[in-house]
C-alpha cells in the first residue's frame, strides 16, 4: 500500500478555496509517495498531464490528468441526459404476426416483480438503474461545488460511496445480456431497437469516460486536505 503525505494546508467545510483561478483547479500541492517497487519515498508534483517517475527505479508514481473537475463533469451531465432518454422512450418493440409489443427499461425488472422474483428484480434494478444514476447524481453534487473552489456539505461520505459503489455497477452487463437476447429473438419475432437502446449504449461509454477521467486523489485532496 502506497504511503502519502499531503503537504496542503486544511481548509473549512463549506469555505472557498485559496485564490487560484479556475483554469487552476487541477493544480496540486506537491506530495510525499512510496514507490510500488522500492520503496524510495518522493515527492510528486507536475501538470496536468504530467506523469511522476521514481528518480530510482523509474515506476510510475502517480499520473495527473488533464481537466480532472471539467471533464468528468460535462460526461455526468450527458450521462442523465441519457439516463432520462432510456427511461422514458422505448426500449425494444416486437413485432410478429402484425402484432406489436414495445417494451421499456424498466419492464423486464416489473415483470420479474409479476412472478414475485423480488430478489433478483431487486438486485437488477440496483446494479443497472440504481447504482449508475447514484454515481452521476453523486458526481455532479460534489464537482459543481469543487468547480467553485466550494465543498458541498457531506461530500466526503458521498464521494466514499461512489467508490466502493464502482464495483457493482453491471449497466454494461445488462446491456450484454439484452444483445444476446435479441439475436435468439430474432428468430422468432422482428425486432426493432428503440431510442432508448441507443441511449443506454451511449450511457454505458458515458459512466465509464467520467470515472476514468476523474482523478481520486486530487479529488481527495480537495475535499479532505488531511489525507
Amino acid at each position: 500500500m502506497s504511503i502519502e503525505h499531503d503537504l496542503q494546508s486544511p481548509h473549512g467545510l463549506g469555505r472557498p478555496f485559496d485564490g487560484r483561478s479556475a483554469s487552476a483547479q487541477c493544480d496540486a500541492p506537491k506530495r510525499v509517495l512510496a514507490c510500488p517497487n522500492c520503496d524510495l519515498l518522493a515527492g510528486v508534483a507536475g501538470e496536468p498531464g504530467s506523469t511522476s517517475l521514481c528518480p530510482r527505479c523509474g515506476a510510475v508514481l502517480y499520473r495527473r490528468k488533464r481537466n480532472c473537475i471539467d471533464r468528468p463533469l460535462a460526461f455526468s451531465f450527458c450521462g442523465l441526459v441519457l439516463f432520462a432518454i432510456a427511461l422514458t422512450n422505448p426500449f425494444l418493440a416486437m413485432k410478429s404476426g402484425g402484432f406489436v409489443q414495445e417494451t421499456t427499461l424498466l419492464t423486464g425488472i416489473i415483470e420479474l416483480w409479476k412472478q414475485h422474483l423480488y430478489g433478483l428484480g431487486g438486485l437488477v434494478l440496483l446494479t443497472c438503474v440504481g447504482i449508475p444514476l447514484l454515481q452521476l447524481v453523486g458526481l455532479i453534487y460534489i464537482l459543481v461545488p469543487l468547480r467553485m473552489r466550494l465543498r458541498a456539505p457531506g461530500a466526503v461520505p458521498i464521494f466514499r460511496i461512489i467508490h466502493h459503489l464502482q464495483a457493482w455497477a453491471m449497466m454494461e452487463v445488462f446491456l450484454i445480456g439484452i444483445l444476446v437476447a435479441l439475436v435468439k429473438l430474432a428468430k422468432m419475432a422482428s425486432i426493432i431497437p428503440g431510442v432508448a437502446v441507443m441511449a443506454l449504449g451511449l450511457l454505458t461509454f458515458v459512466i465509464t469516460a467520467a470515472m476514468t477521467t476523474l482523478d481520486p486523489p486530487l479529488i481527495w485532496e480537495r475535499l479532505d486536505p488531511r489525507r
